[in-house]
């Protein structure tokens, strides 16, 4: 039996006003989609448990099948993981975002969390020049992806609050600067950075050309290292991950899954929606199991476009999912489960807590006959009448190790 989760990510949402009451998965033309709702079993599943925040570590965790009350740590630590970085057990990693400040006055606001999603050449060039200024052996900094990036604090503390700058466009950022213990550190690492960055060559070319300068560094989503048991060891199964965000190959090499690399892949609405699906599929030769992870969906809800995150889905379906169905006919047992591990809606820009729609095709012998006239949507997922409380059981359930209901 070969499996293969298909998870876009931040997919589900709340009406939209533009949309004529209607969310993106309820406006875009998704067949391939649709035919795994209107043949498969479809239910909604709680992903984020209460008290947790609706991250994406979070929410991968459950769909991977783990608990995250147990194993969840911060989305940081995986993303050191992803990109080569070994924690000591007291180190604390902490997403370092290149971001773009707007001063008004003598305050600043949040004008964009990605600075303008500035490309990955440019990010390094910047990161080379603070890791010269602010590194020593205290502070190390490490260049990740785009916008996303690392510092590692040796020794450091982890209890202070941190807000993720994708929650707060738009807003003065005052309130929402890290608090607690340890804060002070790093609220200076981010004062500096301005001074930093903002007569740098690169961010000077960038306004040139109109585009957003990355003039300050943004520290948040921090932890320590987990301990989790690997995913062969609980399932019984090998498996692979496909993604282009670190957060989510950390998971994988965690969990001791192999990670793999599509060239083109960005973690953007530009990303090798095909390649990420032929990838699948050729690790699907020699693993039992395949997740794929896409980021575009989210990101487009981050940026507030409905359009951008409809051609997103649009784009997911026609080239990741139906190129997978098109691809597991060589196989002769197969299940795929399509899901997203939160909802990112529109209206806030952010994750939220609430149960996603899911589909598991083909159907399980023991759930309800699917509806030939179903949707992938959020309105059909809740009409089928499943719900999974405890996101990390759907793992248990797409292998056949416990029933649905």
């Amino acid at each position: 039996m070969k499996y293969i989760i298909l998870q876009g990510d931040g997919m589900p949402d709340h009406p939209v006003d533009e949309l004529g009451g209607k969310t993106p998965l309820r406006v875009a033309r998704t067949p391939n989609m649709d035919f795994l709702a209107s043949h498969g079993t479809m239910g909604l599943v709680r992903t984020i448990p209460q008290g947790l925040p609706p991250g994406s570590d979070v929410g991968n965790l459950s769909l991977l099948g783990y608990d995250p009350r147990k194993y969840s740590t911060g989305r940081s630590p995986l993303e050191a993981a992803s990109i080569g970085v070994k924690l000591s057990p007291d180190d604390i990693a902490f997403r370092m975002n290149l971001v773009t400040l707007l001063r008004r006055n003598d305050s600043y606001y949040m004008d964009d969390y990605s600075s303008g999603h500035i490309p990955t050449p440019e990010a390094k060039k910047l990161i080379r020049t603070l890791r010269r200024v602010l590194e020593d052996r205290e502070f190390m900094f490490y260049t990740g992806l785009g916008f996303r990036h690392l510092m590692v604090w040796k020794k450091g503390k982890s209890g202070m609050k941190t807000t993720p700058p994708h929650d707060i466009m738009g807003k003065e950022i005052t309130v929402y600067l890290p608090r607690g213990e340890g804060a002070d550190a790093l609220i200076g690492i981010m004062e500096a950075s301005r001074d930093i960055l903002k007569d740098n060559p690169i961010n000077k070319l960038r306004v040139r050309r109109g585009k957003k300068p990355a003039n300050s560094v943004w520290l948040w989503g921090q932890g320590r290292p987990p301990r989790m048991p690997k995913f062969r060891e609980i399932y019984g199964v090998k498996g692979a991950v496909v993604a282009a965000v670190d957060i989510v190959k950390g998971l994988g090499f965690y969990a001791g899954l192999s990670v793999t690399n599509v060239s083109g892949a960005t973690g953007y609405l530009d990303t090798n929606f095909y390649g990420k699906a032929r990838a699948a599929l050729r690790l699907l030769a020699n693993h039992d199991l395949v997740y794929v992870h896409v980021e575009a969906p989210d990101e487009a809800s981050h940026m507030g476009s409905a359009k951008a995150k409809i051609k997103a889905i649009e784009d997911f379906d026609e080239m990741v999912v139906g190129t997978i169905l098109k691809g597991t006919k060589k196989f002769k047992d197969f299940r795929i489960l399509l899901c997203s591990d939160h909802p990112t809606p529109l209206d806030v820009r952010t994750h939220v807590s609430e149960p996603v729609p899911f589909v598991i095709y083909p159907p399980l012998k023991e759930a309800p006959p699917p509806r030939r006239d179903a949707k992938y949507d959020e309105i059909y997922a809740k009409k089928a009448g499943i719900f999974i409380s405890q996101g990390d059981r759907i793992m248990g359930i797409l292998l056949g190790k416990i029933p649905i209901i």
